[in-house]
Formats: C-alpha cells, structure tokens, sequence
C-alpha cells in the first residue's frame, strides 16, 4: 500500500482524492484543506495546514492554489515525501527552478501533473507517429470550449488567472513538447471579443521544434464545439465526451488522428487518396495511470515521467504565450 496525502480539496484534488480511494494499492493517509467541508469528503484523518499533519506517508499530491506550490513542496521534502504537484509546477520560472534544485539535492521525487502523458491513446499516438507516417512535419491541435459563466465566479479566475493559456493551454504545450521533442521557438496571438473581460479568451499558438516540425494550436473558451482533447478522449468526467478529433499530425508518408487514431497511409502524392487505417487501443483513466506511476517512482521502480524538469520547461513555454496572448500585447 502506498499511503498518499492530497493537500487541496478543490476540483482536481477532489477527482485525485476519488481515484486514491477507489484503488486497491493506494490510502488516502490525509486530507490537507482550510475547509472542513473539504476535510470530511473521505474517511481519512483532516487537517487545515501541512504543518499541522502527524502522521506517516510515503507521498503527496499538491493541489493547492498555485502560489503555494513552493512552500508546500519544501514542507513535503522536510518530511521527506516525494510530490505529484498539479500543473503548472509554480507561480514563476524563478520558484520553479528552486523547487527542481531542491529536489535533485535532497533526492525526494518531484512530478508535474501533466498527466495526459499517461492516456493509452497519448501512448498509442507516440507510436503511430514513429512507424506509419514518416517524417512529422506539421501538427494542428485545436481545444474550443464553452466554459459556463459560473466558472469565473470565483474570484481568481475572474481576471487574467482564469484566462485558458495557463489554465488549459498549457496542457497542449506539453504534450506537444512530449510528442516531438525540444521546442525552439513559440509565439501567440490572443482576444477578448466575447466577454471583453481583462484576460484572454481565444487566440492561436506557433510552435517550433529543433525536428523541424511546426505545430499550431487554437484555443478560445467562449464557444460550444466538440473539438478539444477532454471532448474528444472522454478523459474528465466534468466535459461531455464528443469523441471528435482534437489533434492531427501529418508526415512526409502519412497522417494521424487523434483520439480517432486513424492514419491516413499509402498515397504517394496528391493525386493518389490516402487510406484510412484504424488502431484500436486500450483505454484508461490517466489520473489513475499517472497516480500508479508515481506510486512506482516512490518505490524507487522507475524514473518519473513528467519530472519538475518538464514541468518547469512547459512553464516556460506557456509564460511566454501569456506573455504575447494578452490583450493589447
């Protein structure tokens, strides 16, 4: 049994407490929240603050407001629990490099939670992409949603913190980054025509890669489409399932799609019609396959995959897309 603390009872924290309930290997050993409703969403031991935790465990999940991540992971390393911290790893690339430092000479484990690293599609994809289409040479991923107006309701996400680039979009960055490797070069372009609100809303995304490889993603959060990777995978319970494409990768012999994944193979040029082929995978709940990895990763059985070091790379990467994203940029 690996005994898991989760530190913030909010909307991912509260699907990380299910998932460790539910799993016969796990034990939810704490819940750490201000709230007492919070604290009493499980048969588990509350307290309001880290420090006020006395019990063993062998690891955390951080799901604290972003802020917080860098304390919360120092208390975690004085106590010598290895962190799964939910995306993005820390307020600034300055905390963020701290917190990678602090993990690499104390030696307790730090992951991001970017866990669509951990979909059997995402898994099946990096496949398909290295043995049936060749050569990748561009990537179009699209994630338009509708958030409902009650989502900014809360008073963080009403300015520019609740705009889809940190939120959202960071998890397209990352698998990108994932996918094919060093990135090179990125810049975005963003609006608030909808709700005119002081944070963007919709906008487009360029990426390069050392490959050559260029990949574009579009976003916005005002519109109701079924294009989007949580539409398209069924992946969170909380966003209605299309299974639409959200991603396409084309090669110098061929395409993908996904979460289809469809390839499209066998066309010398444009004058021949490509075939489609199919490749059914199993699926799976990421949360829970990221939650099993890092179960493994405490018990000193594998390297993580989605370490602080990635995390603080697709940090970099999404400030820099704010950066350029925000209106009047």
């Amino acid at each position: 049994m690996t005994r898991l603390i989760v530190a913030g009872a909010g909307a991912i924290g509260r699907r990380h407490l299910h998932h460790i309930v539910e799993h016969p290997d796990l034990t939810l050993a704490a819940i750490v929240d201000p709230s007492h409703e919070a604290r009493a969403l499980a048969d588990a031991p509350g307290f309001e603050t880290l420090q006020d935790v006395d019990i063993e465990a062998d690891g955390i999940v951080i799901a604290t407001p972003t802020q917080d991540h860098e304390a919360s992971f120092a208390e975690a390393v004085r106590r010598g629990w290895g962190a799964l911290i939910e995306k993005p790893i820390a307020h600034s690339l300055e905390a963020a490099d701290r917190m990678v430092e602090l993990s690499r000479t104390s030696g307790v484990p730090i992951l991001t939670g970017h866990h669509r690293r951990f979909h059997p599609r995402v898994r099946q994809l990096q496949n398909l992409i290295a043995t049936r289409i060749g050569q990748p040479v561009i990537a179009n991923v699209i994630w338009a949603v509708k958030k409902p107006e009650g989502y900014f309701d809360v008073p963080w996400r009403a300015g520019a913190d609740g705009a889809p680039v940190r939120m959202n979009v960071s998890h397209e960055i990352d698998l990108l980054q994932f996918l094919f490797g060093e990135v090179t070069g990125v810049v975005g372009l963003g609006a608030n025509p909808v709700r005119g609100a002081k944070r963007v809303e919709s906008g487009g995304v360029v990426m390069s890669f050392a490959s050559g490889l260029v990949a574009t993603i579009a976003f916005a959060d005002t519109t109701p489409t079924p294009w989007g990777f949580e539409h398209g995978s069924g992946e969170n319970p909380n966003i209605a399932t299309t299974g639409q494409t959200s991603l396409r990768v084309a090669g110098t012999q061929g395409g993908v799609e996904f979460p289809s994944l469809r390839t499209w193979e066998g066309s010398a040029d444009w004058g021949q019609a490509p075939t489609p082929h199919d490749h059914p995978t199993e699926d799976g709940v990421p949360l829970v396959l990221q939650l099993e990895h890092f179960a493994r990763v405490l018990a000193g059985r594998e390297a993580p995959i989605n370490d602080g070091a990635s995390g603080q790379r697709t940090l970099d990467l999404t400030l820099q897309v704010e950066a350029s994203t925000l209106p009047g940029a």
